[in-house]
């Protein structure tokens, strides 16, 4: 099994020292968000400071630690309703997948958020206006995907634009490319008093989106005394990881895990890989 952390929940250290660290819990690829793990980078100046030679240095970090680049992380709204903020925003993006190549990542990862600055918080954000905002805001970014030979993965949320299977597989129907693809992680598709549905949504995402899921996110859950969901560490909550862990095998995906502490990570780790042993090869 191909598992990995998100760096930015490994000890503090600069991005060589959080890779040490991740490699010597056991893991073997990385989440990098690299406005939280590469010092002095700044995401807004991301179009100017991520050169061939940021890469490169990034490329050797993980070559030098033996790990991988699952997810080149870029967490930011393509939804924004400000014309503006929102060209800025793809600048971004296309900055990060003309990166990935260099750095070797296997995706560039993102949510589809509707932040409470945007007309779309929820709940409009499972407005029609909304998705097409986002459908249109995505495009020239996946072009951009084609034109340097990069996937850009979409994750699913439940309180996001992009929050169910159904409106990812009609967001892929949409912009039929093979650079568009899924991250999928299967608490996020929980929602408030959907708990006793987990196992079912899993089911649900890797029947209609499971050939697109590029990589998966990892973490449990517990439910809160509000009905809301907490997500922690695997292994400390209450979900059930036979039906990711067979789809990983069966497609040799790699996987990161989530809400991990320095203390946890190692166990949760050792939690699934423990699973995935009671499964057929």
């Amino acid at each position: 099994m191909n598992i990995g952390i998100r760096l930015h929940d490994t000890a503090p250290g600069t991005l060589r020292e959080r890779l040490g660290f991740a490699r010597a819990q056991g893991f073997t690829c990385a989440h990098i968000a690299l406005g939280m793990t590469l010092e002095g980078f700044s995401m807004p100046d991301a179009p100017r400071q991520l050169t061939p030679e940021v890469a490169a240095q990034v490329r050797q970090a993980l070559t030098d630690t033996g790990m991988e680049c699952a997810v080149l992380g870029c967490y930011l709204n393509l939804a924004d309703p400000n014309a503006e903020r929102r060209a800025h925003t793809q600048a971004i993006y296309q900055a990060h997948l003309r990166a990935a190549p260099w750095i070797g990542a296997r995706v560039v990862g993102t949510e589809t958020y509707a932040n409470p600055e945007s007309r779309f918080s929820q709940p409009p954000a499972r407005s029609e206006e909304a998705f097409q905002l986002f459908v249109d805001s995505l495009r020239p970014v996946v072009r951009c995907a084609e034109e340097t030979d990069a996937i850009l993965a979409v994750e699913m949320v439940y309180h996001h634009i992009i929050s169910t299977p159904e409106r990812a597989e009609r967001m892929l129907e949409a912009i039929p490319s093979d650079h568009l693809q899924i991250i999928l992680d299967a608490v996020n598709l929980i929602g408030p008093g959907c708990d006793g549905q987990a196992d079912a949504l899993t089911e649900d995402a890797i029947r209609r989106l499971g050939d697109r899921v590029r990589v998966l996110h990892m973490k449990d859950f517990t439910v809160l005394p509000d009905g809301g969901i907490h997500s922690q560490a695997c292994g400390t909550g209450s979900m059930r990881f036979e039906k990711l862990l067979a789809l990983a095998k069966k497609n040799d995906l790699p996987m990161t895990l989530e809400d991990t502490l320095p203390e946890n990570a190692e166990s949760a780790r050792l939690h699934l890989e423990k699973i995935a042993q009671t499964l057929p090869a």
